[in-house]
């Protein structure tokens, strides 16, 4: 071979081999942002399938693999829910959403379990990542190789609470991979995707999940959004079939253009994939509530007696305030079931709880406005109503209250 021959053999192997490096090291291929599918949870069996092996960027539902490695520490005894875990300063600086922790603090893993699941904080899960893998990088790695062992062939993760990263890719298939590893591996820890509230020093969360609150039989999963990703949600749902059997389905819609589009995508997937299955469809559910005039608090003038849940009897003496219903929705007695930031978010709560009492109803559902928020209340009630609702609703994370009627009724 001449030397000038032996030169471009050499400098053709040279560019060959940058240009192969170069290859390797891009950042992978996502083009576009919907894809969805859901599965037959038992079965596995497709129902609906759209671009589900096409990249896309996971944004949130990362965390569920990042729940994932704790129910497994869980179960191996590495760690308990009443283990502390310190915040560090990497943690308490992420990026919002967050339920700011502070540097030097610490959180259990029970608390971070439902920060995650729950309002889906950010710093949380580098917590967990921190604790469990001695940091974000490590764990991810941990992450990635969970993944591979569930058959997620097309997931890579980078950071523990799915912020932005390049390199962070996962697939429809693969989330609904994790779903069913999650409902088949740690049943009992899937719970937590279905907590409707998480109450955390002085303050009360609300889940992201908003069908939680809105479509029968969905009981659990993620939210997820990234201006890259678009809106993203995992959802499982059980219902009984024609036969009276539970058949439970898994439904992912990635890159949503908005959380209110995505989620009506959702419930339409959801309807059709049960129908599918031989469930017959759910009722639907009127949720138009009206918004009155703030009245003023005016003080009772005379003692009160009371009903509580228990049977005995409280009794309000006089002086104490009980706020005023007059000229909002229908006279009478009437519950108070929470105050929020918003509208939307009293709406949700009205509509969550349609049905679940005779007493309770579009009809008298009222949301007023106050100083403080949005009250949620059902009004027209009498003693007796107000009060074995305020008994069957005692659970309410945001609590039941009663609010007598004015003295001009």
């Amino acid at each position: 071979m001449t030397r000038f021959a032996t030169f471009l053999a050499v400098t053709f192997s040279l560019l060959w081999l940058s240009s192969y490096a170069t290859a390797q090291d891009a950042s992978p291929s996502v083009d576009g942002r919907y894809a969805s599918i859901v599965v037959d949870a038992d079965s596995l069996e497709i129902l609906h399938a759209r671009q589900i092996d096409e990249l896309r960027y996971p944004a949130s539902l990362t965390k569920v693999m990042t729940l994932f490695l704790v129910f497994d520490a869980l179960e191996a005894g590495q760690i308990s829910l009443d283990t502390p875990m310190s915040v560090s300063k990497t943690a308490a600086k992420t990026a919002p959403v967050k339920v700011y922790l502070k540097a030097g603090q610490t959180i259990t893993v029970e608390e971070a379990i439902q920060a995650i699941a729950v309002k889906s904080a950010n710093d949380a899960a580098v917590v967990v990542a921190e604790h469990l893998g001695g940091n974000a990088e490590e764990f991810a790695q941990m992450m990635t190789d969970r993944a591979r062992s569930l058959g997620m062939k097309s997931t890579t993760f980078m950071t523990p609470n799915g912020l932005p990263d390049p390199e962070q890719i996962t697939t429809a298939r693969d989330m609904a991979k994790l779903a069913s590893a999650v409902l088949r591996t740690h049943p009992e820890q899937y719970k937590w995707f279905g907590q409707r509230t998480f109450r955390f020093r002085g303050a009360t969360y609300k889940n992201t999940n908003g069908l939680l609150h809105s479509l029968t039989g969905v009981d659990g999963f993620k939210t997820g959004f990234t201006n890259a990703s678009g809106y993203n949600l995992i959802i499982s749902a059980e219902r009984p079939d024609t036969s009276g059997a539970d058949r439970r389905l898994i439904a992912v819609v990635l890159g949503g253009a908005s959380g209110k589009s995505r989620n009506a995508h959702m419930a339409d997937l959801i309807e059709q994939s049960f129908e599918q299955m031989g469930v017959a469809p759910a009722p639907k559910v009127a949720r138009v509530v009206t918004i009155e005039d703030v009245p003023t608090p005016a003080p009772i003038t005379q003692a009160l007696s009371l009903r509580r849940s228990d049977g005995g009897k409280t009794r309000i003496a006089q002086g104490q305030t009980v706020t005023s219903l007059a000229k909002i929705g229908k006279p009478g007695w009437a519950i108070r079931v929470g105050r929020f930031e918003s509208v939307p978010d009293a709406r949700d709560q009205l509509g969550a709880l349609f049905g679940m009492d005779t007493a309770l109803g579009k009809s008298n559902a009222v949301i007023q406005p106050t100083a403080r928020g949005f009250e949620a209340r059902f009004t027209g009630l009498s003693f007796d109503q107000a009060t074995d609702s305020c008994a069957r609703l005692s659970g309410l994370a945001s609590g039941c209250s009663l609010i007598a009627p004015s003295r001009s009724e």
